[in-house]
């Protein structure tokens, strides 16, 4: 039963083959790392994935439902089981490929296509087998119509009936009743149409749908091999962030999005899967009746609009439970939230308790003098603890405790000493090394984007390639780099691991010492000394980028002083202190600056670069960054030492919104924070560093500028995207 709840997610994935193999693979949904143990199947030597397709569509023995293929040793094995009837496990090396027909639960036109497992009649009565001639004579038996899908007692549509598919019934006083089958999401939609498949590409005011794909007219955060579960293909209206309904960038460089006219299906909509009580992941699923937030503010109803008018409507959210004024989460925030009656304060979290079986997710922050190695693994991984959750190909790890995208049984409660926490890579079965499953429905697994301890013996293992459309870092200042210190060190790559805890710059959460090496003191003179008044990153021995509102003061180089590799914000006997030499403001009164010190930064564990990214890099929507600063912290702990802060990117477009910062953002900034506040950059901050992880090093995507007021709920802080000056950057850098 669980494995069919994940089906509508799976479902709107497309089989991403070559264009040789799309023809006959796009009746099949893959998935790679899966594999069945199947009880009725045949085996075949093929060479390729179309040739088992072909054998599969053949198949006369039994009713072929999949087939999964073994790229080793090219063995291809046709089924008659998937995923709904038979477990899947993890397996290297296989790709399982179900027939997209027999997972589907809803219906296409009048339904004689469906192969679904529906045994029900829209009154409740179960359904008569088909080969039974008790209590009804059939008409219509699997002998009789063998390609009609007529198994055990599922509604089928053997003769076309335009109400759709039915069945012969158990009650002997009614010889056959209709089912309530679901319209698939191809001409219409359901809920909010987050799972809507089809191909409309024009918006609801006449506007052409931008190609999710692309980055022009409009950049943005919906990358599709960024978000395998949304369906982001073509041009066709998608809704990824949990709009009303869906839309899309349009093509037009005046409108920036917009809404898309899809109807709402007629049937009703699919079964939703379990709903709780308490807290589960995001609390996506929480049906409690807690109506009070997290400082103790009464919510507002759903239904209403006072004090504060909003679209999070049971008619825009019909699917989401939007009943009364219960703390809901309708949108993928991070946790049950609610508009508050208190027209001062437009929303707050609230605190709904933890499933019994889940395992908290708020971890302790260590203490400053925790011993700080690098993150590796020894042997075969079995104990490592450490906090990575990316795999080799730069995909994100599913939560051990989530069902979705993928069914398992490595669970906290069925490996209680595997410590299965949250999405962090483990080794719980004994593989080769740390793995976990992935958020990419077609990808079940892959081992972790982690290196083994020096001192540890290696078994051979192999790797993934990168993701489609997968950027590199902009590496002009490694080829410096190197060419200082030859293969000593490498840009975005620090000698100590950071300890990335969700704490906040205000509010705390003190850095492991040199963690984020790149991170630069920007000093001015006062009398005799030197103080710190905005960050900056070191992007090459000699450069060193800042927000230009940080020179605004002085336009004299001799004004500043930077300072390097420390920790103290008062400094250590090894700091660097370097003069500044040339200033360079960002052109179009851009808030960003280079600064060309007087000589170059002596590298060590201490001083070591952050990578550029790309021209135009796109950054996705909640890829989770880093910030750092020693600004001010409003009292709380951890003043005059280096503190750090994860933030998801928020798209442009959501940012932009009357919830967020009301169309002040610009296609050249990025907005970044989280919807309850309390994580954010403040004065002193300024120019500092707003880096991601991308596959195995930190890139510089932000430069901290501007935001209103500091921490503040619903203001989330505004960076200036450094790939939109990249050209810039380089140019003036090789000019001087």
């Amino acid at each position: 039963h669980q494995i069919m709840e994940t089906l509508p997610r799976l479902l709107i994935f497309p089989h991403t083959a070559s264009a040789k193999h799309a023809e006959l693979l796009d009746d099949y949904e893959s998935t790679k790392g899966a594999w069945i143990q199947s009880q009725l199947s045949k085996q075949y030597k093929l060479t390729g994935e179309e040739e088992c397709a072909k054998k599969c569509d053949e198949e006369t023995s039994f009713q072929c439902r999949s087939f999964q293929f073994n790229s080793e040793d090219q063995q291809c094995e046709t089924m008659a089981e998937n995923h709904k009837t038979s477990t899947v496990t993890k397996k290297r090396d296989v790709i399982l490929f179900e027939k997209k027909i027999y997972l589907s639960e809803c219906k296409i036109g009048n339904g004689e296509s469906y192969r679904g497992t529906m045994a029900k009649t829209r009154t409740g009565v179960t359904c008569q087998k088909w080969s039974a001639d008790s209590p009804h004579m059939p008409k219509y038996s699997p002998k009789l119509y063998p390609s009609k899908g007529l198994e055990e007692n599922y509604c089928r549509n053997p003769d076309q009936d335009p109400q759709g598919p039915w069945c012969y019934t158990t009650d002997p006083e009614k010889r056959y009743e209709y089912c309530d089958i679901p319209e698939c999401e191809e001409e219409c939609m359901h809920c909010s149409g987050e799972n809507y498949q089809g191909k409309i590409s024009t918006t609801k005011s006449g506007y052409t749908c931008q190609a999710w794909s692309s980055q022009m007219p409009h950049s943005h955060g919906y990358i599709p091999y960024k978000f395998p579960s949304k369906n982001l293909r073509k041009n066709y209206c998608r809704n990824p962030d949990g709009e009303p309904r869906p839309w899309c960038f349009t093509t037009s460089e005046n409108k920036r999005w917009d809404f898309c006219d899809i109807p709402r299906c007629t049937t009703p909509p699919p079964q939703p899967g379990p709903t709780y009580q308490c807290l589960v992941g995001k609390g996506d699923s929480y049906r409690g009746k807690i109506a009070v937030t997290a400082s103790g503010k009464t919510c507002q109803r759903w239904s209403e609009q006072t004090p504060h008018r909003h679209s999070r409507t049971p008619e825009n959210f019909p699917c989401k439970g939007l009943e009364e004024n219960y703390c809901r989460n309708p949108d993928g925030e991070s946790a049950p939230w609610c508009y508050t009656t208190d027209s001062d304060v437009r929303m707050e979290h609230c605190n709904v308790p933890l499933c019994g079986a889940q395992v908290p997710t708020d971890q302790p922050v260590l203490p400053e003098e925790t011993p700080v190695v690098e993150e590796c693994f020894q042997g075969e991984g079995k104990n490592y603890r450490g906090v990575s959750s990316t795999t080799v190909s730069g995909r994100k790890c599913q939560p051990w405790w989530s069902m979705r995208p993928h069914y398992h049984s490595k669970t906290p409660l069925q490996y209680p000493d595997a410590d299965l926490r949250m999405n962090y890579c483990r080794n719980p079965d004994g593989n080769d090394r740390p793995w976990c499953y992935t958020t990419d429905p077609q990808v079940r697994w892959e081992y972790c984007n982690l290196k083994r301890c020096q001192n540890s013996e290696s078994p051979e293992d192999g790797s993934e390639s990168s993701p489609p459309g997968n950027h590199k870092p902009n590496c002009s200042s490694c080829l410096m780099i190197t060419s200082l210190t030859p293969s000593t060190y490498e840009c975005g790559k620090p000698k100590v691991e950071p300890k990335k805890c969700g704490g906040r710059i205000v509010g705390g959460c003190v850095a492991h010492p040199h963690s984020w090496p790149w991170q630069i003191s920007l000093r001015r003179r006062s009398f005799s000394s030197w103080l710190h008044f905005c960050g900056g990153t070191l992007i090459d021995p000699s450069w060193v980028l800042t927000a230009a509102h940080c020179l605004q003061r002085s336009q004299r180089p001799s004004s500043y002083q930077v300072y390097l590799g420390l920790h103290k914000e008062d400094g250590e006997s090894y700091t660097q202190k370097i003069d500044v030499d040339r200033l360079f403001t960002g052109p179009m009164r851009a808030d960003i600056a280079l600064l060309k010190l007087s000589r170059p930064a002596q590298l060590s564990d201490k001083v070591i670069p952050a990578c550029l990214p790309s021209e135009h890099f796109p950054l996705a929507d909640k890829t989770v960054c880093y910030i750092t600063g020693w600004g001010e912290t409003q009292g709380t702990s951890g003043a005059g030492v280096l503190k750090e802060a994860s933030l998801p990117i928020i798209e442009n477009k959501v940012c932009n919104s009357r919830l967020y910062l009301r169309n002040r953002v610009q296609p050249w900034e990025i907005c970044a924070g989280h919807f309850e506040g309390g994580t954010d950059s403040c004065q002193g901050d300024s120019g500092g560093p707003l880096v991601c992880f991308d596959k195995d090093r930190y890139i510089i995507q932000g430069v901290t500028s501007w935001g209103i007021g500091c921490a503040l709920p619903n203001r989330p802080g505004v960076y200036v995207r450094v790939a939109s000056y990249l050209s810039w950057i380089q140019n003036t850098m090789k000019s001087n």
